[in-house]
């Protein structure tokens, strides 16, 4: 029998392939379901936490670890502890800070404690083009949280050569 073809929807809401090493560094064997939420959780973290390292960087002009320009006198400052509040319950992350305290990120904003909905924003960033990607656009609502604010396209783009 002919598989029934996919329809619209199906086919935008395609997840990106994750590489085969990196889901066997989480999968040693069989997993409980506290373990997947586990890997999930760590996998949302590490994820956030890129996006916002990338952040920082395109608001100072330079990437992480390499020379800051000598015209430059903002600077990389660290990074601060934050616990948000997730579909999935609480996480704690590490924010990046820069010297000026001017940096204010875009992916949680600065005293934001909630972080809900992260699936659809990042909808909302594929919507407004923001991630570069080969992927068709997203044509549902805009999540007025994300698409309202002024989004850098040079710092979403980052988190993805950054991750290359």
């Amino acid at each position: 029998m002919p598989r029934k073809p996919k329809t619209a929807t199906e086919a935008q809401t395609a997840l990106p392939s994750i590489p085969k090493e990196l889901i066997d560094q989480f999968v040693k064997g069989p997993m409980t379901a506290e373990a997947v939420h586990a890997a999930s959780a760590a996998f949302k973290k590490a994820l956030i936490e890129r996006a916002l390292g990338a952040e920082l960087g395109h608001h100072l002009g330079y990437p992480a670890g390499a020379v800051r320009p000598e015209d430059a006198t903002n600077q990389r400052n660290g990074k601060s502890g934050k616990t948000v509040l997730t579909d999935d319950g609480p996480l704690r992350l590490e924010i990046p800070r820069d010297r000026d305290g001017s940096f204010a990120p875009i992916l949680i904003p600065k005293h934001e404690r909630r972080f809900t909905g992260f699936d659809d924003k990042i909808i909302a960033m594929y919507d407004a083009k923001l991630v570069p990607v080969g992927r068709p656009r997203h044509d549902g609502a805009r999540d007025p949280g994300v698409s309202g604010r002024a989004v850098r396209h040079r710092g979403v783009a980052r988190v993805h050569q950054l991750g290359n």
